[in-house]
């Protein structure tokens, strides 16, 4: 088992990667991959998610995140949130994951366009792969909400500026 056979897995770079929902055998092999740190972006209690993602991320010495984004409404705040705690996070390696991969690509080349100076080329090639073909009104709008206000959400929740 490796982590590259969770649903639609994408390997970032060296440090990150985005994917579907892991499976317990996956998330064991992450541990064993040298993955730090897993964020959930999707929502806990649905068919796709694991009873205690937590609890079993922890047990295998890994850092466990979770920020619940609706995939009917993803909103501002859940950015703002996931920016600042990437923004919190050392360089080591993780792993950002949904139910399908749909909102993990999107936040992080979202993040990656505000933080890490990506063309917005760059952030279409991290989401291509997994959103061609796909029509979802609300992510359309919320994806260029965030591309159209660049930089102006960083402030929300950081003490520093």
């Amino acid at each position: 088992m490796s982590t590259t056979e969770i649903y639609n897995y994408f390997k970032v770079d060296d440090v990150v990667a985005t994917s579907g929902q892991p499976t317990i055998p996956q998330l064991e092999s992450a541990a064993k991959e040298g993955v730090v740190t897993i964020i959930n972006l999707g929502l806990l209690g649905q068919s796709y998610s694991l009873e205690d993602e937590a609890g079993l991320v922890r047990s295998l010495g890994m850092d466990y995140y979770h920020i619940p984004v609706d995939w009917e409404n993803p909103t501002e705040e859940n950015f703002a949130d996931f920016e600042n705690l990437l923004n919190r996070l050392p360089a080591e390696k993780m792993l950002i994951h949904c139910a399908a991969n749909y909102r993990a690509s999107a936040f992080y080349a979202l993040y990656a366009l505000r933080n890490l100076d990506w063309s917005e080329t760059r952030a279409e090639t991290l989401m291509l792969p997994i959103w061609q073909g796909s029509h979802y009104p609300a992510w359309e709008e919320f994806i260029q909400h965030i591309k159209d206000h660049n930089g102006s959400l960083k402030s929300k929740g950081d003490s520093s500026g």
